[in-house]
């Protein structure tokens, strides 16, 4: 029996719904609309972004830039700061009824001012009953394989959990630990997991609210703050996800509870650590305190941390660009509370919701016998995955809508081909109209080129050059200000002209410290072979200008580089009234990491492997160590930048050295010594393997992966 002209219609309707759908959910089974998905995801966070009744039950007190001006100038505090001074805050908080305390900073290193400045702070913290103190769990990052003894287990008792953590997602149980200095960490009420993952284009979107170490489940700082404040408050594992106090929190298919934002930054109620500080201090003297409000943290969670620029606590977020460290675990805790974390769509509702939206793109496509009815369909559907994403949003479910989106256009191009094929001429006119109406390239261009003068910033692979000055504080102790700002001005410019002519752009100065990068605004093919020659041009400028500034200051001025390759977002970040053209993410942190990495071995300018990797072999360079870098999961393998007129005098030295290096990588430490003893005296970084040789020949490390553990940032 035929099917009549409608029967036919919806037929072909159904079967380009069918191929559209199978396509889209193609393309996203394998990952291709994984880049447009995470910025639709972070429109739908902006447009969405409402503070809750819960968002008013945390505050922030920030490290702020003025804390660090206010403490530099009125007090001479150079930075880092006594750690006596946080206590002020603490005393202060608990005078105010806050709830619960939570420092989101690492005192893995004991204080440069002695065990006498840890102890003054481990007595503030335990004098509040809801302080919580920072650790960081990693698989590679951290000296602690096992939790110390003596220190207080706090145990966080989930229920559900099976006892050898079998049932848990990879990536929650962590192998390292880097633990508080003993002093601060026993006087905690609960001692917490800092660590945050972003998504793999870089951005902050979810978080583990515990991790596994050692047998013990470790909370996220938000969790731990809320437990500070409420112990009795039970945790257990249920289908889907957990229940924390009498509330739902649904996790991801790899354990991550997704981020509902409240707003971009500056939502929370943020207080600068020095308004807090001079009001402890003014209290105590009986004056009138800074924050004149009584209640500002009464009953209150409230997070302390860094937002000053210079301390590199700055993250990607899908609302207004960039959060520092403090808001997003703010962000964490304000979910906790108000208990509406974001739920994601299962794979099969995926699915079926993907055939759905094609069925219904499709069919009323096929039976548009005119371009402005096609016009007026495509008008109609292809923003419905877009009002269903928001709407899914407002009531608790992230779905994705790149692949509904994908599925929804596909079925309407395919209805139209069907209709050119079968009707003719007034299909092609339907078709030409569509065209006009669709233009590919046009919204390539968008994608790739978006406007660069607004708030916000694009992905783009960069080479990153930061350089600090050894021992610059002690240098800038013993001079008058004019002095010192003399210095920095012949210094810089002198570094920042050799950037400038070979094409870089400079980010920022951080006092001695210069931040610059390669491959934007413009693109720039050869962007590490141009930061390197940068790099080693400074160095030869400095040397060059030594003599001149030893007869200034009576000390040697030099410099260490790190240099890395990788991803970063780039552009204009700040707010409405005032801006800077800067970048962020992991990659910008790596190279501030191996700048710091140079004084474990003696070198001046250390290269990540992606740089290397980038630069090719036209600059000299060899492998120093695999190094494990505070903050990072993997190993980095990183070299030692020359220049290459140096190559043929130190080639036999350099092949000793890799000898070494490969002895050293076996774990054959007796070996190692042997091969790094001769060059110690001439060669830092021999001398700097020989000592640590020597001290395992006897007594290897277990579990030996041949990973040099970085002690400091």
């Amino acid at each position: 029996m035929a099917l009549p002209p409608a029967g036919k219609k919806i037929v072909e309707g159904a079967l380009v719904a069918l191929a559209a759908a199978a396509i889209a959910l193609l393309l996203w089974a394998v990952g291709a609309l994984d880049r447009w998905e995470y910025r639709t995801w972070d429109w739908r966070a902006s447009v969405m972004a409402r503070p809750a009744p819960s968002t008013g039950k945390v505050r922030l007190v920030l490290l702020d830039q003025n804390s660090l001006d206010w403490g530099q100038k009125e007090n001479g505090l150079s930075w880092p700061w006594p750690r006596e001074v946080y206590g002020a805050v603490i005393a202060y908080l608990k005078r105010s009824g806050a709830k619960s305390v939570a420092f989101d900073v690492l005192f893995t290193e004991p204080s440069k001012y002695g065990v006498g400045d840890d102890q003054a702070l481990g007595n503030a913290a335990s004098g509040h009953g809801g302080f919580v103190g920072a650790l960081f769990l990693g698989d590679r990052t951290g000296d602690a394989t096992r939790w110390p003894q003596g220190l207080p287990s706090f145990p966080l008792a989930i229920d559900g959990l099976d006892p050898p953590h079998t049932r848990v997602p990879a990536g929650v149980t962590m192998s390292r630990a880097s633990f508080p200095v003993p002093e601060i960490a026993s006087n905690a009420a609960i001692l917490a997991d800092v660590r945050q993952d972003p998504d793999p284009d870089g951005v902050y979107r979810r978080v583990r609210l515990f991790r596994i170490f050692d047998g013990r489940a470790v909370p996220s700082l938000a969790l731990a703050s809320l437990l500070a404040a409420s112990p009795r408050a039970g945790v257990a594992m249920r289908p889907g996800g957990m229940t924390i106090a009498g509330k739902a929190v649904p996790l991801d298919g790899k354990g991550y509870a997704v981020l509902r934002f409240r707003g971009p930054s500056g939502t929370y109620r943020a207080y600068s650590a020095a308004s807090v500080i001079q009001s402890e201090l003014r209290l105590r003297a009986g004056e009138e305190p800074v924050i004149r409000d009584p209640e500002a943290f009464r009953d209150c969670h409230v997070i302390f941390g860094f937002s000053a620029p210079g301390l590199f606590d700055l993250r990607p977020a899908p609302v207004g660009g960039v959060f520092s460290g403090p808001e997003i675990q703010a962000t964490v805790l304000d979910n906790l509370l108000g208990g509406d974390f974001l739920t994601e769509a299962t794979a099969p509702a995926t699915v079926a919701l993907t055939f759905l939206l094609a069925l219904v793109g499709a069919v009323p496509m096929i039976f548009s016998r005119s371009a402005g009815r096609s016009v007026l369909v495509f008008a109609l559907f292809l923003p419905l995955p877009a009002a269903l994403s928001l709407a899914a949003y407002a009531k608790g479910y992230g779905i994705p809508l790149v692949v509904l989106e994908a599925a929804v256009l596909l079925s309407l191009l395919g209805a139209l081909v069907v209709n050119y094929a079968t009707e003719g001429r007034q299909k092609r006119f339907i078709k030409n109209a569509f065209r006009q109406y669709l233009s590919p390239k046009v919204i390539e261009q968008l994608i790739a080129h978006p406007e660069r003068l607004k708030l916000g910033g694009e992905r783009r692979t960069l080479s990153i050059f930061f350089s600090d000055l050894q021992g610059f504080t002690s240098i800038a102790e013993g001079l008058d200000p004019e002095e010192l700002t003399s210095l920095l001005n012949d210094y810089l410019s002198a570094m920042t002209e050799i950037i400038h002519e070979e094409g870089g752009t400079l980010d920022k100065y951080v006092g001695d410290a210069i931040i610059a990068f390669w491959n934007a605004p413009l693109e720039q093919p050869d962007h590490a072979s141009r930061c390197a020659r940068a790099a080693l041009r400074c160095q030869a400028k400095l040397a060059e200008l030594r003599p001149a500034f030893r007869g200034r200051i009576g000390r040697d001025l030099a410099m260490r580089i790190g240099l890395n390759t990788g991803m970063a977002i780039v552009g204009n970040m700040g707010s409405h009234s005032r801006f800077d053209y800067t970048v962020l993410g992991d990659a910008v942190n790596l190279a501030s990491r191996l700048e710091g990495v140079n004084k474990q071995f003696g070198t001046w300018i250390l290269a990540s492997e992606a740089f290397r990797k980038e630069l090719g072999e036209a600059f000299a360079a060899r492998e120093i160590s695999r190094v494990a870098v505070v903050g990072r999961r993997e190993a980095v393998r990183i070299f030692e930048l020359f220049p290459r007129e140096e190559s043929s005098p130190r080639a036999a030295a350099d092949r000793a050295f890799a000898e070494g290096l490969e002895a050293f990588y076996a774990g054959r430490f007796g070996e190692a010594v042997e091969r790094f003893l001769p060059m110690a005296d001439v060669d830092p970084p021999s001398a700097a393997y020989a000592r640590r040789c020597r001290e395992w020949s006897d007594r290897p490390p277990e579990a030996w992966e041949g990973v040099w553990t970085a002690t400091g940032k």
